[in-house]
């Protein structure tokens, strides 16, 4: 951050560089520097879920494959080892830039920022619940709107 002198000895204006300016696009969201070069390295196609609660806070799950299931069953493509998931949980499915997320049926339900869902399509930040644990899912910086960049 630079500091123009206004001459009264104190700092009038604050430039913020493209860092703080991709920080902001990324939704004020509380990553960790790791976090952040991660998202910003995405390729276009794209995604990261990162755990933000419950067991394992702070794995990284990229979505990078037009189906990626997800779930207690070892075979997992995102394993969530607890009892609170379904061995078969949810499906990721990719469409182009799009990802929907998909309940399989799971007993404890799967839910996007709050509300049951059987399918929605994500939105960036969203918050997807699956058991205990809470991910937040984040496109690659290539396919967002350009303001939103």
């Amino acid at each position: 951050m630079d500091h123009d002198d206004d001459g009264r000895g104190g700092d009038a204006t604050a430039h913020y560089g493209d860092d703080f300016a991709a920080q902001l696009a990324l939704g004020g969201s509380d990553l960790t520097p790791e976090e952040f070069e991660a998202v910003a390295a995405l390729p276009s196609g794209s995604s990261l879920l990162i755990a933000r609660r419950g067991p394992g806070a702070g794995s990284r799950f990229l979505i990078d494959s037009d189906v990626t299931t997800a779930g207690r069953h070892p075979d997992a493509d995102i394993f969530l080892d607890d009892v609170t998931v379904s061995r078969r949980h949810a499906d990721f499915v990719r469409s182009g830039t799009t990802v929907e997320v998909r309940d399989l049926g799971s007993l404890n339900g799967t839910y996007v920022d709050g509300e049951r869902i059987d399918s929605a399509v994500l939105s960036e930040g969203a918050e997807v619940q699956v058991g205990k644990f809470r991910l937040t899912w984040f496109a690659s910086r290539h396919d967002l709107p350009t303001a939103a960049r």
